[in-house]
């Protein structure tokens, strides 16, 4: 991977709907050697995949970060396990240090975190929680600076 397969996927993770031709514009090439990339960068699984970046807030819904700690001697792979039995779970994150881990939530409304965060506890593997509730929030990653976010999809 070079600067140039950089300055790609820095675009693509501002808009992946940005158009190959308006990608090879702004990192120096044309479009057929940016589509070469783009393809060899998925792949080789450098990108793994698109995605909408939905307003939670607009569809009534709420984001939640829960610390956790495992009991004794619990390896942190059993993180997994509980993510994938628990559709709520967007993300998370083994850390170093403590907590263990760290889990982002997507749920309907504080009654469902709680139900969602209890169901947590009750893993057996669990040995606490602490669980911040977003208010606001901003991500680098997905500012658009033109209006290549409603354009077609990035090969053109």
């Amino acid at each position: 991977m070079d600067a140039i397969d950089r300055q790609i996927l820095d675009l693509l993770r501002r808009s992946a709907r940005m158009p190959v031709s308006e990608i090879g514009r702004r990192v120096g090439l044309s479009s057929a050697p940016v589509a070469r990339r783009i393809e060899k960068l998925e792949n080789t699984g450098v990108i793994r995949g698109y995605v909408a970046v939905i307003d939670d807030a607009a569809v009534g819904e709420i984001d939640a970060f829960t610390e956790i700690r495992l009991t004794g001697d619990t390896a942190t792979e059993k993180i997994e396990e509980i993510a994938r039995r628990v559709p709520e779970v967007q993300q998370y994150y083994t850390i170093a240090g403590d907590p263990d881990a760290l889990v982002r939530f997507r749920v309907r409304n504080v009654e469902h975190l709680q139900q969602v965060v209890n169901a947590i506890r009750r893993t057996g593997i669990v040995a606490g929680t602490k669980t911040l509730m977003v208010m606001s929030a901003w991500d680098r990653t997905h500012l658009v600076d033109d209006d290549h976010s409603r354009s077609s999809p990035a090969r053109d």
